[in-house]
């Protein structure tokens, strides 16, 4: 048997599949295995037919199949099932050689299994995987990290298959980002400000056709427009053809039949839960979870319809001019979204060690996933120009942008509150950039409460220290 393929592939999922045809494409030979072989031996006879793979029936098939450094990739699910992998191919495998999760996987887990899988003398890789169904075929975003010295190994491959971006199209959406779970980790922000784009287009969505009654070839119209402008990407163009396809059985539009019952996988939530612990306030991505679990509430909101009332949509001024402002509402949320979220990753950065590159991160986004955009040119810019940028708000066509923005920005959220229109994700950004422009907050009479009933303390703007007070002794009686 000639141990002459160059990576292994465990998981013949549409993903993994998918991703294998991709790296097969770009001259390399791939041995494949799954847990049922019967699937190994359908793609062998499908759709790889007459291509350079190797079918395999066993792990051990699979590994005696590689070329020395081996390099062994599993599109399994996240989980339980990585683990149960890595104790099977973990014997098999020799020092030098390479483990890649390509999956979902909890980043604290890959903190975990790179530590233990170094400890056998094997380099580990966990890596963020972008684009769905598509791009794991056509090139996906990938966000490596684990053991530095397997990046040389995989790097190739890596760039090979990954979407591609620049002026001439040369330059590969996947870079090295940090050791342990940094890849994973950053894949999950990715995730995470993908819930809060989501939420900001349907947001949009739903005010334009409750309060303007804006009709599906309207707002096709609309985005059709927005994709031509600063709020071009992939999901400001995938909600434009949404709003053209007709359903078969009815003929009506297919999108007005879609029950509006939100599913998520998790990577939202946990960008939310781990802000939490930093203490950093990623509100976008919050809210986004929470308009999911509202929309799950299906049943339970039908019957509160019959009874909780609210104001009627109205509208009677300029609708063009609405739509505009709708436009930038959303790229001034959208800017606070991924400010929140490169927060959340330097704050993560320090409490792991890890040397984040923003730049490349945003670089990264740019081609192959889902949150793609013409817009993550201006933040790579951003970072360029100063890497220790604190909030992207910060930077100057980010402020300028947002400045400019906000009249309309305030509009449209007054108005869809006054139409009885829910915008939590609109509501929240704007939120978030009040509270961070305002130099004082009201935590001052916050402070004052805690100390008033538990002694917690306080510090003074006009001295340094940590004071209590006995407020009780020193209150004014009520006349």
């Amino acid at each position: 048997m000639a141990a002459d393929c160059d990576i292994g592939l465990i998981g013949l999922a549409v993903m993994g599949e998918n991703l294998a045809l991709n790296i097969e494409s770009r001259g390399y030979r791939v041995a494949v295995f799954n847990r049922t072989t019967s699937v190994v031996d359908n793609f062998i006879e499908g759709r790889a037919k007459g291509k350079n793979f190797v079918g395999c029936h066993s792990v051990e098939e699979l590994v005696e199949n590689l070329a020395a450094p081996r390099k062994v990739m599993l599109m399994v699910k996240a989980g339980k099932p990585v683990d149960a992998v890595i104790e099977q191919v973990l014997p098999l495998l020799s020092k030098g050689d390479v483990i890649i999760d390509g999956g979902n996987s909890y980043y604290v887990d890959t903190e975990r299994r790179t530590k233990e899988v170094e400890a056998k003398g094997l380099l580990y890789v966990g890596t963020g995987v972008s684009g769905g169904e598509e791009g794991a075929l056509l090139g996906p975003s990938m966000m490596p990290g684990g053991s530095p010295d397997a990046w040389p190994l995989v790097k190739p491959i890596f760039q090979a298959i990954a979407a591609k971006v620049g002026p001439n199209n040369d330059i590969p959406c996947a870079e090295w980002v940090g050791p342990r779970g940094a890849g994973h980790y950053v894949k999950m922000v990715h995730n995470g400000i993908e819930y809060g784009d989501m939420q900001l287009i349907c947001e949009a969505y739903f005010v334009m056709k409750h309060v303007l009654g804006l009709s599906n070839e309207e707002l096709y119209e609309v985005f059709d427009e927005w994709d031509r402008g600063d709020l071009d990407s992939y999901l400001i163009e995938i909600t434009r053809d949404i709003f053209s396809v007709k359903d078969p059985d009815t003929g009506g539009y297919l999108v007005d039949v879609v029950l509006d019952k939100a599913g998520a996988k998790g990577t939202g939530k946990w960008m939310s839960q781990l802000a939490l612990d930093l203490g950093v306030p990623s509100t976008l991505v919050t809210e986004a979870v929470y308009a999911r679990a509202l929309s799950a509430m299906k049943e339970s909101r039908e019957r509160a319809s019959k009874v909780l009332t609210g104001p009627k949509p109205k509208f009677d001024g300029d609708r063009k001019a609405f739509i505009d402002e709708t436009r930038q509402a959303l790229y001034a949320s959208k800017i606070c979204s991924y400010a929140q979220g490169f927060v959340q990753m330097a704050a993560a950065a320090e409490e792991h060690d890890w040397p984040l590159n923003f730049g490349d991160i945003a670089l990264l986004w740019r081609g192959g996933c889902i949150i793609r955009a013409r817009f993550l040119d201006r933040i790579k810019e951003a970072f360029d120009a100063e890497p220790q940028l604190e909030n992207l708000l910060l930077a100057p066509y980010f402020h300028e942008a947002v400045d400019k923005a906000q009249p309309a920005w305030r509009r449209v959220v007054c108005a869809a509150i006054e139409s009885g229109i829910p915008v939590p994700a609109f509501a929240a950004a704007l939120s978030y950039y009040d509270g961070y422009r305002q130099a004082r907050l009201p935590a001052n009479l916050l402070q004052a409460q805690r100390d008033y009933f538990g002694a917690h303390t306080y510090e003074r703007t006009d001295k340094p220290g940590t004071f209590h007070s006995d407020w009780l002794r020193m209150r004014k009686e009520p006349k």
